[in-house]
């Protein structure tokens, strides 16, 4: 069983260790990583961690297509040779953690747990600061423990998830979400399936990005999303911009529809007795521990000159002053909901 992750990097060289040991850990056998316009040193990690046979590696330099760096990289990857040998395929970022339950907790057992599936939808649970301010090099899992409650009927990315699904043909094309261009004469075999392991309609075969509201959909599985990580490491998130939004200003707004820390998640944590010596094994060799130390370095770098810049020293004030998420109720949600729905109507025209 070949089961391969995709993933799409800029200058996240300090938690690229991390990102590959646990995701070797949980059963990934294949890893093909794309770098673009990296400053931190990230592609020649990447680079040395192909040589080692650890991933594989591809610069996306461009020129891009209209659709944007991340959307350029998923072309390449739907004709590169990992992606036709994989079993399994996942798209994910360096700040989602696969965090499964059941058995061992390694895929093995997720297929074993749900034996009829062909996708299953691992709903984000949004993890906040834990009020840290300052970046350190330390693992993210162990560091952001504090997370948003199983149930949340606001904000509807809480809801939002990435797909992992079976590589037999139904599916044509990687997305950033799910995978797309279906054989509509083949959707019947789709099978796909939720974390609380229940089988989902058939709308999820073709177009749903958002598992259901107000419920915990995590008793099997979930994708840990680390989407903030400290305020300083957020600074350099909004200056680097975002993957598929580019033209998007990352501010307070993000911040704040992320930043829940009522409950303790430390589940994630069981993997640490395989994932810790898989982590030392790759700091020992010295040319990549030399790497990572640079890229950890220029992190604490970035963050001073961007101090002296006042759009980034302001915007690290108001998150010093901003106090973290408060819940939502439901009828508070349904208000949003309108209020957005009138909002994209006024948009459109």
């Amino acid at each position: 069983m070949r089961a391969l992750a995709v993933l799409c990097v800029k200058n996240e060289g300090a938690f690229l260790l991390e990102w590959i040991a646990h995701h070797r850990a949980v059963g990934f056998t294949d890893f093909l990583v794309f770098s673009n316009d990296c400053d931190d040193g990230t592609d020649a990690i990447l680079d040395r961690l192909d040589a080692m046979g650890q991933i594989t590696h591809v610069r996306n330099d461009g020129p891009y297509d209209k659709g944007g760096i991340q959307w350029t990289a998923y072309k390449m990857a739907d004709k590169h040779p990992l992606v036709k040998d994989a079993d399994w395929v996942m798209t994910l970022d360096v700040d989602e953690f696969v965090n499964i339950h059941v058995g061992d907790r390694t895929l093995t057992a997720l297929f074993n747990a749900l034996p009829d599936a062909t996708a299953f939808t691992m709903t984000w649970r949004l993890f906040g600061s834990s009020d840290m301010r300052r970046f350190s090099d330390h693992p993210v899992t162990k560091t952001f423990t504090r997370a948003a409650p199983a149930k949340m009927a606001w904000p509807w990315r809480s809801a939002m998830f990435k797909t992992l699904y079976k590589n037999d043909g139904v599916y044509g094309k990687l997305g950033v979400h799910r995978p797309r261009n279906p054989d509509k004469s083949r959707l019947d075999e789709a099978r796909w399936f939720d974390g609380r392991g229940e089988e989902l309609p058939d709308m999820f075969k073709t177009r749903r990005l958002f598992s259901n509201y107000g419920r915990d959909n995590y008793p099997l599985f979930q994708l840990n999303h680390y989407a903030l990580g400290a305020m300083e490491t957020y600074v350099l998130k909004a200056a680097r911009g975002r993957a598929v939004h580019g033209a998007d200003q990352l501010g307070v707004d993000y911040w704040v529809e992320r930043n829940y820390n009522q409950d303790e998640d430390t589940t994630i944590h069981a993997f640490a007795p395989v994932v810790d010596p898989i982590i030392m094994e790759l700091r020992e060799d010295e040319t990549l521990l030399a790497l990572h130390n640079d890229a950890v370095a220029w992190r604490k770098t970035r963050f001073a000159e961007l101090m002296m810049e006042e759009p980034f020293r302001a915007l690290f004030g108001r998150l010093l002053q901003t106090p973290p998420s408060r819940l939502v109720d439901a009828d508070e949600a349904r208000a949003l909901y309108k209020f957005a729905q009138l909002g994209k109507r006024a948009k459109q025209g």
